[in-house]
């Protein structure tokens, strides 16, 4: 495949101003400073004014490198302030980067934020016709292609309104339909499709895959695991400025998610003071089977184990929880305890295990939350809840599969084995 995005040490660098931070003073004192810059402002006039500023370097990205091949769907992830905005200006050519190199073969069309291109007095015919000219079409071209984008956009009645009388709404789309329908070889799309409602997001997700098996290149930054994990191929988890991780967009997410717990464990969460009710607090939550974290089978028994210490005696009911995700944040499944009466829970440390059978969970990544409710007999409330106490990955050994020929992904958070009956019927 032929690389059409390549990377080398690109690095961005911003310089921070900050103003120094005044004590408060009284009146007196804010008089007579008032009065003593009033007289020097007279008798130096062109006296340059001085304040007190401190200048601080802030890298927004530091030695970042990747390849991106023709066709592909990446999808770019991270916390705030990972670098991702500022990576995407690069690659579109809106920010210069500071060092590093960056190759590009072909037209970019980007839509980075709502109104991305457009000029707010032209209508959105005129839009149309100026984003098309800015990546080197014709009018013929742009006009061959008009309808297509018009109706997609679904902004009919409006294409002679200028567009700041546009809504939000109404903007992304008509953006969106541009950048995705002129003849651009690579899409750079950021978080916007997150103004637009569910159908047309869905739209435009079938749109992005047509644009990938047409042979274009497409870069997706979302915070919706759900959306980049049903749309990307592959990823990049950026952090601090560079890059953590890189590869098919299942480990990518995984990796975020054990980024996110802030432990090198794959499988044990520690203590953690935030993680601390009036009554508890968590210790630690780990998961034990045949298999590690790295690739659990579809066929292993999995147990969730949760320990955690009551720290004074109370009439309640508590309660354990196991909230069970998958990494593009779709929820597998929720259980707790069940059959716990109410009783006096003494001081101590207690162990809760929740048994996960074999052919339950699809492969895939999981996170695990953990919880800890109280109950009592006038109120309840959480003792505690780590939502990202852990995570696993199901493998396929395919094993089972290759018998019948087909080795393809199977949709679902669960795969279970179900009681099947099939009989000849009766009217034969």
């Amino acid at each position: 495949m032929t690389s059409v995005i390549s990377v080398e040490n690109l690095s961005k660098k911003y310089i921070i101003g900050h103003q120094k931070q005044e004590s408060y003073n009284n009146l007196r004192e804010e008089i007579t400073q008032g009065v003593s810059r009033f007289i020097t402002k007279l008798t130096h006039p062109f006296a340059e004014t001085k304040e007190d500023i401190t200048h601080e370097e802030f890298w927004a990205l530091k030695n970042v490198s990747f390849d991106i091949q023709q066709g592909e769907r990446i999808g770019i992830i991270g916390g705030n302030g990972a670098g991702k905005s500022t990576l995407l200006k690069i690659l579109s050519r809106i920010t210069e980067p500071t060092s590093g190199k960056v190759s590009i073969k072909g037209r970019v069309a980007s839509l980075l934020e709502v109104g991305t291109g457009f000029h707010p007095e032209l209508s959105g015919r005129e839009n149309v016709f100026l984003n098309g000219a800015i990546l080197g079409m014709s009018k013929a071209e742009i006009k061959k292609l008009f309808d297509e984008i018009v109706a997609f956009a679904e902004v009919e009645k409006f294409l002679d309104t200028p567009v700041k009388r546009y809504s939000s709404g109404m903007y992304v789309r008509l953006a969106f339909s541009v950048a995705a329908n002129l003849g651009s070889e690579i899409l750079i799309v950021d978080e916007v499709l997150g103004v637009g409602d569910a159908n047309f997001q869905k739209k435009c997700m079938g749109k992005i895959e047509d644009a990938s098996n047409d042979g274009r290149t497409v870069l997706f930054v979302s915070h919706s695991m759900s959306m980049i994990s049903e749309l990307c191929q592959k990823g990049i988890l950026l952090k601090q400025g560079g890059v953590l991780f890189q590869g098919e967009m299942s480990d990518t997410l995984m990796a975020y998610h054990q980024d996110n717990r802030g432990d090198e464990s794959k499988n044990v969460n520690h203590p953690k003071a935030e993680y601390e009710g009036e009554y508890a607090i968590l210790l630690s939550v780990e998961l034990v089977g045949a298999g590690d974290a790295a690739g659990f089978t579809i066929h292993d028994e999995l147990v969730i184990r949760m320990k955690y210490r009551i720290k004074k005696e109370a009439m309640a009911q508590f309660v354990p929880e196991f909230h069970v995700y998958r990494t593009d944040e779709s929820c597998a499944f929720v259980t707790h305890a069940e059959g716990v009466v109410n009783a006096r829970v003494l001081p101590g440390e207690y162990v809760a295990e929740c048994k996960i059978p074999g052919r339950l969970l699809n492969d895939g990544g999981y996170y695990v939350g953990a919880a800890l409710g109280a109950y009592f007999p006038d109120h309840w409330n959480d003792e505690f809840y780590d939502p990202n106490a852990l995570t696993f990955n199901i493998v396929d050994p395919m094993d089972q599969r290759s018998r019948y020929g087909y080795l393809g992904p199977i949709p679902g958070a669960v795969r279970p084995r179900l009681v099947w009956n099939i009989n000849r019927s009766k009217d034969n």
